[in-house]
């Protein structure tokens, strides 16, 4: 296996003892802070009084800030979509932990305020010990196939012409497989054979947890539910519409396939 240079985050929190100082991600209301080293992350320094830890960079901790902003900041999917491997790992932890802190600072069980703690991501309420972890919502993603043909659609918030894989969230007692059934029939009346596992994606918007999923159609034909999918249609690997961005997993589906098939 070959070595790389590129250095990985780890996440594994300072704790209490340590300075506080190292590098930082600063986020604003509507964007993300460009940093000194073409990426996100601020030179280290001392951080400012509500850093938040997020764990290691380059053997040094890494916070991040919540602050005002600048409007000219770059929106986070922008970064998403050009940082390295290891920088986008960062940031959709820091999008995840910002989204958490923000959205639990009272209790769930009694409403008292919660408090950080410093070891581990995890706020305790004051009151009554109740602890918050962040929240990962595990979603499937699915590109539909018959033999070399794509099922692709289209959800009611795209742009125009943009097609992509179906997705949906995994209900309360259901397996992941069963999910995939599920939201393909409902989505566009497709019923699946064989589904196979690809691979997982974080993705942050808010605290999603992608799992993808290749599966078999069984028929072609198509029902749309005329709620969630605007359009849906069968694709050829020659004819295509405009595709997902190039860092979704969704295109990584779409792009697995189209090797696959362009080798028979």
């Amino acid at each position: 296996m070959t070595a790389t240079s590129e250095p990985v985050f780890v996440r594994e929190l300072p704790g209490a003892q340590t300075p506080r100082w190292g590098y930082w991600i600063r986020f604003g209301e509507s964007g993300i802070a460009p940093g000194d080293e073409d990426g996100i992350l601020q030179l280290p320094g001392e951080w400012p009084e509500q850093a938040m830890a997020l764990g290691m960079w380059r053997d040094l901790p890494v916070a991040m800030v919540h602050e005002q902003g600048d409007t000219n900041w770059p929106p986070a999917r922008d970064w998403l979509a050009r940082l390295p491997g290891a920088q986008a790992d960062l940031l959709a932890t820091a999008l995840q932990v910002n989204a958490w802190s923000r959205d639990h600072r009272f209790c769930g069980r009694c409403g008292s305020p919660m408090s950080r703690l410093t070891h581990e991501f995890a706020m305790q309420c004051q009151a009554c010990g109740h602890r918050s972890y962040p929240r990962i919502s595990p979603c499937i993603i699915t590109l539909v196939t018959h033999g070399r043909d794509l099922l692709l659609a289209r959800n009611a918030r795209f742009p125009a012409r943009r097609y992509s894989t179906l997705a949906g969230f995994i209900e309360p007692g259901e397996t992941a497989e069963n999910a995939v059934r599920r939201e393909v029939h409902e989505e566009v009346g497709v019923d699946i054979g064989r589904v196979r596992f690809f691979r997982s994606q974080s993705w942050p918007f808010p605290h999603s947890l992608m799992l993808g999923f290749f599966a078999e159609a069984a028929s072609r034909r198509i029902r749309i539910d005329g709620v969630e999918i605007a359009d849906a249609a069968w694709f050829t690997p020659r004819r295509l519409p405009e595709l997902p961005p190039s860092h979704s997993i969704s295109r990584q589906l779409i792009e697995t396939h189209l090797s696959a098939v362009a080798m028979r």
